[in-house]
């Protein structure tokens, strides 16, 4: 006798919950409830106040709330229930503890799409992602530093303004978002000016949430040193944690990691350094 089909939302919380669990997650049904039992645990079906209903999953990270999931049968438009996941981030009953409110981590899944709004970012949207975050990625997001007024109210390179989410992100931790509005301008001894402005402007793109652009330079322009000084910009002052630099032949690879030993952005003052060049 052949086993009863699941139903595709039951189909959804076999994969969503494979999926948790392959992310480090703890998934729990609510009437066996144990919080020490991992970083993170996910807990099903979880009552929220009243007229907020039930969250599918209710994330804890360290014991303390911090998100929540949706779950959707394959197929659903996901864009079109963000509100529902947005109600369960206001719905924390009172006798929980949240280092957060409303809960920052929201996802949408039908256990093949998985969309993700992170409410600690200046203008959260959801974006679609390959899986579940690890606790102890949320964690770390909770311990960052928030931005100080001088670096929220400057605007950096996005052109926003500057007083738009200046009130909403006071003591808030900052996100890769929020730091690549609060950029300095790219004022940069020792590069050409094209090089610069080939800075400037993808520095004003991500600070805009615009993820994809395109810097196109000639031969011998400088692409190499303005990947470069981008890049150590990305990461002194966006607080970017990983930078893929991929190439279509191995002697363009090497020429890059060549030219990243060999180029030194050093630090001039608090918001602008020099690129020199070293012998190789």
């Amino acid at each position: 006798m052949n086993p009863p089909r699941l139903q595709p939302e039951q189909q959804a919380r076999e994969q969503i919950d494979a999926a948790l669990e392959a992310a480090g997650w703890a998934v729990q049904d609510r009437d066996e409830i144990d919080l020490g039992a991992s970083q993170g645990v996910a807990i099903r079906e979880f009552q929220m106040k009243p007229d907020h209903g039930f969250a599918d999953y209710l994330l804890f990270v360290d014991g303390r709330a911090v998100g929540a999931l949706e779950a959707k049968p394959a197929g659903t438009t996901l864009t079109g229930v963000e509100g529902q996941v947005r109600m369960y981030s206001e719905g924390l009953p009172d006798n929980l503890d949240a280092p957060i409110l409303p809960l920052p981590f929201l996802y949408l899944s039908t256990g093949v799409e998985t969309r993700f709004t992170n409410r600690l970012d200046p203008f959260p949207r959801a974006r679609r992602i390959f899986a579940p975050h690890r606790p102890e990625t949320l964690a770390e997001w909770l311990r960052a530093e928030p931005l100080p007024p001088s670096a929220r109210s400057a605007g950096g390179a996005s052109g926003a303004d500057p007083t738009a989410s200046l009130a909403a992100d006071a003591g808030k931790p900052s996100t890769l978002r929020s730091r690549l509005r609060s950029m300095p301008e790219a004022e940069i001894p020792g590069l050409w000016s094209n090089q610069v402005k080939a800075i400037a402007n993808l520095q004003k793109s991500l600070a805009e949430d615009r993820p994809r652009a395109l810097i196109q330079m000639a031969t011998g322009s400088g692409k190499s040193l303005t990947a470069v000084a981008a890049t150590y910009r990305l990461i002194k002052f966006g607080g970017a944690r990983r930078v893929l630099f991929l190439v279509d032949r191995t002697n363009l690879g090497e020429q890059a990691e060549t030219g990243s030993r060999t180029t030194a952005p050093t630090t001039t003052t608090a918001g602008s350094q020099s690129c020199t060049r070293s012998s190789a």
